[in-house]
């Protein structure tokens, strides 16, 4: 049948069954080409007189409109084909891609959104964004022993990267490498089209699902977004579901020195521990009062209770580290003023302090970055923090 035909069938107004569409994919816009393909060729064939030859070509060319009557006279109103040339579907499907397409786009095109397939374990590039740990060696092998007896049941994820035929682990960093250690070569995977942003997102949110997830990682986590993308602290709790106020209080943990740390990372130390470290005023009181509290075994209330007589708000007891700093006695501290310092701190989650004498002093605010300072900025104008 010729295009003429074709154009018939739209002016009918026949519809095509949902069953029928569906069974044939695009459907008639699969089958009639657009206006630009039909531009003089409704009154006769296409040159070398094989019509069916070029209207089966014209069923391949992606995109393609649907073309309606109103079409039709618009076309041949405001274009008449030259003398002697006449147009072939042909040509329009020869045409070179669009300028601007790139390589990434290409091969992001051969694997659909969401297909599972077996990629080589060589062409998949590190996850840039995770900063947890592959875990403990015993569960590792338990899971290489898994993988060679039943193979990868659930398919890792991944994106495809600038360079043609390579990808970026997003999700699945245990599998991918217990594969490794069990021989194998290849390895099922979802090929998934996201940006940088939204893979950090997915693997942060990924790691938070998990119970091992130690307290450094998270902030690591979040330390990513908050430098990498130039999210607020309030923006990365809205993205992971978390509280401004908690994001704050893992993101703190960063600057710990080093050796509580590690005693954090070896749960030597609790997340809650550390903060309550956090309220000490310098490095070197942070680092005894942690060894002390691992040396004594000290619950979250007796190191809390240990900081505040290191702080000078309560009397000091023997054996107690930064006695040796003391000349005289402790010095007393309205209760009032130690409480508004300590809520102060959880709002704004910076360290604060407050100097009071006799009803007059001072307000001292400390913050390290930038988002800190816009927070501490907008709850002193009243804006919600």
């Amino acid at each position: 049948m010729t295009t003429t035909a074709a154009n018939v069938a739209v002016h009918s107004g026949e519809k095509e069954k949902p069953e029928k569409r569906r069974a044939l994919g695009r459907g008639l816009e699969s089958l009639l080409p657009g206006p630009r393909v039909v531009e003089g060729t409704a009154t006769r064939p296409a040159a070398g007189g094989d019509t069916a030859t070029a209207e089966l070509r014209s069923a391949g060319q992606p995109g393609a409109a649907v073309p309606t009557s109103a079409t039709f006279a618009d076309e041949a109103a405001s274009r008449q084909p030259e003398p002697g040339v006449v147009p072939t579907i042909q040509a329009v499907v020869e045409k070179e891609p669009e300028e601007g397409i790139t390589i990434l786009a290409q091969a992001e095109s051969r694997i659909p959104g969401n297909l599972v397939a077996n990629l080589a374990i060589e062409d998949i590039d590190k996850n840039p964004f995770q900063t947890r740990y592959v875990g403990s060696d015993d569960a590792l092998q338990e899971l290489t022993d898994s993988i060679k007896a039943n193979g990868v049941i659930q398919p890792i994820l991944v994106r495809p990267a600038e360079e043609e035929g390579r990808y970026i682990l997003i999700l699945g960093e245990r599998r991918l490498h217990a594969s490794k250690l069990a021989g194998k070569t290849t390895i099922p995977a979802m090929v998934r089209r996201v940006s940088e942003q939204q893979a950090a997102e997915m693997t942060i949110i990924e790691n938070l699902q998990r119970e091992d997830l130690s307290p450094l990682e998270q902030a690591e986590a979040f330390r990513v977004l908050s430098e990498e993308f130039h999210l607020t602290q309030a923006q990365i709790g809205e993205r992971v579901g978390l509280s401004r106020e908690s994001v704050s209080n893992y993101m703190r943990l960063l600057k710990l020195p080093r050796e509580v740390m590690q005693l954090l990372a070896e749960k030597k130390i609790k997340f809650a521990e550390a903060r309550e470290l956090l309220k000490l005023e310098d490095d070197q009181q942070i680092v005894k009062a942690a060894l002390y509290a691992v040396k004594k075994g000290l619950t979250v209330e007796q190191v809390e209770r240990l900081v505040l007589r290191m702080s000078g708000w309560l009397d000091a007891i023997p054996g107690m580290p930064g006695q040796e700093r003391k000349t005289g006695g402790a010095r007393w501290v309205d209760p009032n003023v130690r409480a508004a310092q300590f809520e102060l701190e959880r709002l704004l989650g910076v360290r604060v302090r407050i100097r009071d004498r006799k009803g007059k002093g001072k307000i001292v605010i400390e913050y390290s970055t930038v988002d800190d300072y816009e927070r501490v900025v907008d709850a002193l104008r009243g804006k919600k923090v």
